[in-house]
């Protein structure tokens, strides 16, 4: 659900701060194949998610709550970093220039998705970062999708994974009791005896 959920946070920033209304243009997150290109017919930022792995941030800690008096604790939830090749499409080159330039302003001044901006509430800030310019790795990417290489760049979305239910937690200790038996008596003469046993 977490994918899906920032794919549409992402799309509802752009389409707002761009802006890129449904009727001027699209924004897509297909594969930026030359078969998916050579379908385009309008003005399109393309958002292709490459790499999914788990941050190094420290994971949001546990959250324990009452639910109808029965004690509860959510585990920590990992941090993730979710990985996009950003792209512009225009048909003519100085209009992509021009939209890619307006994306990136765009993403550069939003450090974190406005929660107005995701359909569902989130555990954890998503915080939205432009990697330092990497030639090799952009052409990775170009190659594996089969596509021609353009003026791209790499946006960082680091966010909560999926939260996890609740868990019912063992009841309170109300009260402790103690037992109180009697002591079983020795057998005659064992304090007599040596810690080894022997007589003395």
């Amino acid at each position: 659900m977490i994918i899906p959920t920032i794919d549409t946070g992402l799309e509802t920033l752009l389409r707002t701060e761009l802006p890129l209304p449904e009727t001027v243009g699209d924004v897509s997150f297909e594969s930026p194949s030359g078969t998916w290109s050579a379908q385009l017919n309008r003005v399109t930022v393309n958002l292709f998610l490459f790499g999914v792995g788990r941050s190094a941030q420290q994971p949001r800690p546990p959250v324990d709550r009452d639910q109808n008096g029965q004690a509860q604790r959510r585990r920590p939830i990992p941090m993730l970093e979710l990985h996009y090749l950003v792209s512009a499409w225009a048909g003519v080159v100085r209009d992509e220039h021009q939209l890619l330039g307006d994306v990136m302003a765009c993403l550069l001044q939003s450090t974190a998705l406005a929660p107005a901006h995701l359909p569902v509430a989130l555990p954890a800030p998503v915080q939205l970062t432009i990697e330092p310019y990497d030639n090799s790795r952009a052409k990775d990417v170009w190659a594996t999708v089969g596509g021609a290489i353009k003026p791209s760049f790499e946006l960082v979305v680091t966010c909560a994974a999926d939260s996890p239910a609740f868990d019912d937690l063992a009841p309170r200790v109300a009260r402790i009791e103690a037992l109180v038996g009697h002591l079983r008596e020795p057998p005659p003469g064992a304090d007599e005896a040596d810690p080894a046993g022997r007589r003395g």
